[in-house]
This record gives structure tokens, sequence and C-alpha cells, in this order.
């Protein structure tokens, strides 16, 4: 994925936030929290592939744009009902959508999302920016699916995570707060020394602040722009980088670095 230079960015709620490298801060952090799908996982191609062959067979015509603004409203009402699998949302998404279309599903047609959700991409740079993080810091997923839908998803990741708390776990769905209330029980460490790293800003930026977490949002490229697969939030996260490369670029500037279990000083990223 190319990257993109990153200026003066207003955050949703109108403060501003300078771009990653500008100035240091000496914050001992020693555990990373990741967002998996629109973070590390390219879920706007994956649910577009699994989607385009699908509109063309049964004659619909609609930008793409247009299919995943679909997929966010079915999305979000379906997780703030009562809780289901993820596996089961998708299956709803995929009715939603296809009723939003006026086209019948056959039952094995409910499922194309679901069953798609094995092939979703991670982005260019997410496998060797993973690599490189977790020889110094604990590593954790926070994620909105099922524990057998994320264990597939791990193996294209090529990665084992320190930590993995999904919906499933938790019997609920971001932007409650339910998975970071665990993953500060799990991790056992001060929420100071944790840095949560998202593309959401509804999903993770939110209930993450709301709970004293510092977060890095990554701002990668996306067909609904300033958001991505969610609907709008008004936060502000304290860092904020267009890929995970840039994440990476600034935690190794840091002065002080030291071997995974140590403390690492938190430098080279800007602040609020």
């Amino acid at each position: 994925m190319e990257k993109r230079a990153l200026p003066e960015t207003a955050g949703a709620n109108g403060r501003r936030l300078r771009r990653a490298g500008c100035c240091v801060r000496n914050d001992a952090i020693t555990h990373l929290t990741f967002d998996c799908y629109g973070t590390l996982v390219n879920w706007e191609h994956g649910i577009l592939a699994a989607m385009r062959p699908w509109l063309r067979r049964v004659g619909v015509q609609a930008p793409p744009d247009a299919v995943l603004r679909r997929f966010v409203a079915h999305e979000a009402t379906i997780e703030s009902q009562r809780w289901r699998s993820y596996r089961d949302v998708l299956r709803g998404v995929m009715r939603g959508i296809a009723a939003d279309f006026q086209v019948a599903l056959s039952g094995s047609e409910e499922w194309l999302l679901a069953d798609s959700l094995s092939r979703w991409p991670p982005f260019a740079d997410t496998i060797q920016a993973l690599r490189r993080l977790s020889t110094r810091f604990s590593l954790a997923i926070i994620s909105n699916t099922d524990d057998a839908l994320f264990a597939v998803t791990q193996e294209r990741l090529r990665i084992r995570f320190d930590h993995v708390i999904t919906a499933e776990q938790v019997r609920s769905y971001k932007p409650d707060k339910a998975h970071f209330q665990m993953a500060l029980r799990r991790l056992d460490v001060p929420v100071s020394g944790i840095l949560h790293v998202a593309q959401s800003l509804y999903h993770d930026h939110v209930p993450a602040k709301a709970l004293g977490f510092r977060t890095a949002w990554i701002n990668r490229p996306s067909l609904l722009a300033g958001r991505g697969l969610a609907p709008r939030a008004m936060v502000t996260p304290d860092f904020v980088f267009s890929d995970l490369s840039g994440l990476v670029a600034a935690l190794e500037k840091t002065k002080s670095q030291t071997k995974r279990g140590g403390f690492a000083r938190f430098g080279g990223l800007c602040g609020r």
C-alpha cells in the first residue's frame, strides 16, 4: 500500500491532531492492543470481493461505496441488539443488503459474507509490522468477531498474539466497553502501559478513551473516508498514522528500547 504523507488533521470533535514524529513523550508502553478488521485486515476489499460476483449475478448495479454504507448500517443495527455470533451478524447483514436491493437470497447465499471472512486479506504492511512490534511489546487482539473466525484470520496474519479478546468471549460488541474492561483484567498492567491501535473511531477509540487508554488512529485509505466501515464518532485519538508502518517507524525511533517484557520509552509520537 502506498504510504501517504499525513498533514495536521482535525480530530472528529474539531481538536487538532499533529502528525507523528513531531514531539516526544516518555511514557512507558509495554502492551499494544489491536483491532483486527479494518486495522490489520482489509475488510473493505474482502467484503467487495465477495459481494461483486453476487451483485452481478442478481443484476444489481451499485457503486462500491453504496454497498459498504449498507454494510455499515446493517452491522451497527444488528450489533446493538441482543448478542449473537458474528457469523450470524454477517448473515443478518447479507439479508439486509439483499432486502435493500429487493433481491431474494437462497439459503447458501445468506452465508456469503460469513463464509468470505476467511479470505479477507491482511493489509500489505500488517505482517511485517506485527513481527517487528512483537519483539518489543506484548500484543493483544480486541475484535468484534467469533473465536473460530479469528483463529482462521490469525493464520493469515502469521503471528500468535499474547491475548485474544473477542465479541464471543464478552458477549458484546464494540463500542460497548466490555472488550476493553476484559483487556485490563487479562493484561493485568496499568492502563498507562497500554496503547490501543485501531482504524475505527466509533468502535474502538470512543470506548477505549472512556476507560483511560491512549489510542493510535490508523487512518487508512477508505472508500468511506475519515471513518471507514463505521458510523461517525466524536473522539480525538492521541496519535494518528496513515498506516502501521508509520506506527512502527515512530516506535523504533524511541531513545530507550529494551527486549520484550521490559519498558520501552514511548517517544517519537506526538500527542494532543
